[in-house]
């Protein structure tokens, strides 16, 4: 009996509970949309006074000017790529990725990224004003992730971007990104050179040096748009992000205009770019088990092709001992002063000249330091 109780009062405290509720609720009046809208609860209204703005600053209407001056000079770039019907053989042409470039000179020669158009069968460039071209390749370099295409563009040409330099490019400096992120055409992103000589892996084994370091937007679909300054000069080629999300994470990568301007010349009057070279055999992976068994900073000339630019210079290779051992003769400390600590440090610096430039370079010979000239030879 006492649980029968005890149920009991509990049942009957719901109810007076529920009781409550009900009476508490329902004093408020029913909601009602024809009470809201009704022609006596109506009041006359006019638009809101707008306040006056001002003028725009004067960084607004410079990056204003910056983005109307240089639109017109960047281009949208879609791949396709074909491909066989396993059944039917027959071939189509499927989407294959977006991305940017920009109007490099008034024969209708457009800059982008290698990577943008590495597989690619065909690619059209849009330019600003909704016309559309199918581009022909006109060469590569993978080493520096750099593509030339060409359009015919008639008598109707957009303007060349002006040309910047890099080399003298300080951390801290503002920059203007313009390209097509996601696929959204013609958008501007601003932020300031973050860092200056930055390093990434490039196609194969090879490293991309000397790149700029930015905080502007840099987004898929950027890739081969130009990085400018804040006078509209181009200064890099838009390539590449550091992002775990694929996402800009405020950390991206541009090739620098003066790598850029060394190297399309030679693309578009050769279709390929010719490294400057001094005829040495070198090994990346074994140089850092020489040099650090050896305690030295450089570089070991394994080798040395007959005729070349090193034979004439003077240059020694090394040499295997009747045990087995390698013994090095000469190793590369520095050129023209600028220390040289690995064989990716090697390659970057001599790209930095143009073939039948003549080099200093400074030898580790016999524990002795010497100075020979070089003069650079075609690589390949």
């Amino acid at each position: 009996m006492p649980d029968n109780g005890r149920f009991l009062s509990r049942v009957i405290g719901i109810a007076l509970a529920f009781v409550l509720l009900l009476l508490f609720f329902g004093n408020f009046p029913e909601f009602s949309w024809d009470r809201l809208t009704s022609d006596s609860s109506r009041q006359h209204a006019e638009p809101r006074i707008v306040e006056a703005r001002g003028n725009l600053a004067q960084d607004e209407l410079s990056t204003i000017e910056l983005f109307e001056n240089s639109r017109d000079s960047v281009v949208f770039i879609t791949t396709r790529q074909h491909v066989r019907d396993v059944w039917t053989r027959n071939i189509f042409s499927v989407p294959s990725g977006t991305g940017s470039g920009f109007i490099w000179d008034d024969q209708g020669h457009i800059i982008t990224n290698f990577h943008v158009i590495k597989g690619a069968s065909e690619a059209t460039v849009r330019l600003a004003d909704g016309r559309d071209y199918k581009a022909a390749l006109v060469g590569a370099s993978p080493a520096h992730d750099i593509a030339v295409l060409k359009i015919g563009i008639g008598f109707q040409r957009p303007a060349p971007v002006p040309l910047g330099t890099s080399h003298d490019l300080k951390v801290g400096q503002k920059v203007f990104a313009i390209g097509n992120p996601f696929g959204l055409d013609w958008t501007l992103t601003t932020g300031i050179v973050s860092a200056l000589d930055r390093s990434l892996p490039g196609e194969g084994s090879r490293v991309i040096d000397n790149l700029i370091q930015t905080d502007a937007a840099i987004n898929p679909g950027n890739s081969g748009g130009p990085l400018l300054d804040s006078a509209g000069r181009l200064i890099g080629i838009n390539t590449a992000i550091y992002s775990p999300s694929g996402a800009s994470a405020g950390i991206g990568f541009a090739v620098p205009v003066d790598t850029v301007n060394r190297v399309v010349p030679q693309l578009i009057s050769r279709g390929k770019y010719i490294r400057p070279a001094l005829g040495i055999t070198v090994d990346g992976k074994f140089n850092d088990r020489l040099t650090s068994m050896l305690d030295v900073n450089g570089v070991v000339i394994l080798g040395v092709s007959r005729g070349s630019a090193a034979e004439t210079a003077g240059l020694k290779g090394a040499v295997i001992s009747p045990n087995g051992d390698i013994m090095p003769k000469d190793i590369i400390i520095a050129i023209d002063d600028k220390p040289i600590t690995s064989v990716d440090k090697l390659l970057a610096q001599l790209d930095e000249y143009r073939v039948g430039d003549t080099i200093n370079l400074m030898i580790l010979r016999d524990e002795q330091v010497v100075e020979l000239a070089v003069t650079l030879q075609p690589g390949e």
